[in-house]
């Protein structure tokens, strides 16, 4: 069955690749106009990047009283990266990759569950930081407008829950289960009139909640050790700056500290809260207009888009599909280290 699932999520991606080909296309076109030593240091900042994001994760899975190897989380990371992109669920599909892992590393599956949440708060707290510096430049430049201001409006709703039911756990088990009960309700009466029954098992929310308490359980006394979470989750977003900066000096444009802060922090925050899988599509047009909008050619500020986006979405993606077969062909249960 594993290997059919595997099989079936690769298919997916050729069908992905090829609906995007003409996309991809124009990425690579743009890759002519590019000086290539400062495009490979691109490339192995990127590379950087991955590995930061894993050893983010290695941080707070030791908070939640797991260890696990950098190099191992590597490889799941970019594969949940991959299947939440060629399979969109909400980013269920990427915590499936996590939680599969940790059946066969003999992990609590309710303390990994706790370890994407809180990387995913913390990813959003740091965000908050690389953004209200973005917001300032905007400010000053007067191109702040509501359509920002609204997905940051939407950005800080989605941390906010997350926030609340992460403190409802760290309070009471019992209280964080009424409120996935309550949830769960509202998901299966929505759902209810197009599959004729409940998608969610009423049982189930009280479950998940003593097995998600039992991960909360282990933060307690450690106010100190959130921090490095918190700060592996503001180098993700310098290095991606950093990669976004080699872009505009691959491809020979004069920039500013202002623009890249500015540009990186619009096309980021349409990238969280569009519809389509990391962004596709709408971060492109987004954080084109905004480098426009920050006095940057439109041709060239597409062209930047553009180089970016195929080295932060195209070649993790790439990357994430050979590690996800690696997993995928793992059976048995790995040692635990």
């Amino acid at each position: 069955m594993r290997k059919i699932i595997v099989a079936l999520i690769l298919l997916l991606a050729i069908v992905f690749v090829f609906l995007r080909f003409s996309e991809l296309k124009d990425f690579l076109n743009t890759l002519h106009h590019s000086n290539y030593r400062f495009l490979i240091a691109a490339f192995i900042v990127e590379l950087i990047w991955m590995f930061n994001s894993a050893t983010d994760y290695g941080s707070i899975y030791r908070l939640v009283g797991l260890r696990e190897k950098t190099s191992h989380l590597v490889l799941v990371a970019t594969a949940a990266n991959f299947v939440n992109v060629i399979a969109p669920s909400v980013g269920i599909g990427g915590m499936a990759v996590f939680l599969d892992d940790a059946t066969r590393q003999n992990h609590s599956t309710g303390r990994v569950t706790v370890v994407g949440v809180l990387y995913i708060l913390f990813d959003y707290l740091a965000f908050f930081c690389v953004l209200t510096l973005g917001f300032i430049v905007l400010i000053r430049r007067n191109n702040l407008n509501p359509g920002e201001l609204t997905a940051a409006a939407i950005l800080l709703t989605i941390a906010g829950a997350i926030a609340f039911l992460l403190y409802l756990g760290y309070k009471s088990t019992e209280r964080l289960g009424k409120a996935l009960a309550w949830l769960a309700g509202v998901i299966n009466r929505v759902l209810r009139p197009f599959i004729h029954r409940d998608y969610i098992q009423s049982e189930r929310p009280f479950t998940f909640a003593h097995e998600v308490g039992d991960g909360i359980s282990m933060l307690r006394g450690k106010r100190e050790e959130l921090l490095w979470p918190f700060l592996f989750a503001l180098n993700n977003f310098a290095l991606l700056i950093c990669v976004l900066a080699l872009t505009f000096l691959a491809l020979g444009t004069p920039f500013t500290v202002g623009t890249l802060v500015g540009g990186f922090a619009i096309g980021y925050l349409f990238l969280i809260v569009s519809p389509t899988p990391s962004g596709l599509g709408v971060v492109e047009g987004v954080m084109t207009i905004a480098l426009n909008t920050l006095r940057v050619d439109m041709a060239t500020a597409l062209l930047i888009t553009l180089t970016y986006r195929f080295i932060t979405f195209w070649f993790p993606l790439a990357i994430g599909a050979v590690t996800f077969r690696v997993l995928g062909g793992k059976t048995k249960p790995a040692p635990i280290p």
